[in-house]
């Protein structure tokens, strides 16, 4: 086991990463908050769902759930289609005017990262995402596996 040094030093690490995150965020398209981003790489990873998975995914309230989902179908970027196993419930969809979004997102994260990890080898790159991939795993991260798409189970009730 990693000396106790070593765990505040990674603490004090893991506290700088919001400087990239951060920047990430200024990248992004004005009107796709990082909110609205991350419902839109869910969906992308994930498929089809339910606001409770998603805000299950997220880490945040149903209430913040919401607001990110009306925001993001405000734009078209998803459709909430009535749940054919219950008419009062709604699964979330990706519309292609939202994967068009994804993949703009994804473009310019893309970029920024290559960008800024100009000087680093594939290898280290590499590294990197099983690194970040492990410690995502030992904290429990339900983000890192897919789910399959929505089923009955997986809709969501809103109002009519």
């Amino acid at each position: 086991m990693a000396e106790q040094r070593q765990f505040e030093e990674l603490a004090r690490q893991l506290s700088a990463i919001g400087a990239v995150k951060r920047e990430l965020a200024r990248i992004m398209p004005q009107d796709c908050p990082a909110g609205s981003a991350a419902v839109l790489t869910l969906l992308g990873r994930h498929g089809d769902m339910r606001m409770s998975r998603l805000a299950e995914l997220l880490a945040v309230d149903m209430s913040v759930t919401s607001r990110h989902v009306a925001h993001v179908a405000e734009r078209g970027w998803i459709d909430r289609s009535p749940d054919p196993a219950d008419k009062r419930s709604r699964i979330l969809r990706l519309t292609a005017a939202g994967q068009e979004q994804l993949d703009e997102l994804s473009r310019r994260s893309t970029e920024l990262l290559t960008q800024r990890l100009s000087d680093w080898t594939d290898a280290e790159v590499g590294q990197l995402i099983q690194l970040m991939n492990r410690l995502r795993s030992s904290f429990g991260d339900c983000r890192a596996t897919a789910r399959p798409p929505a089923s009955a189970e997986q809709t969501t009730r809103t109002p009519s």
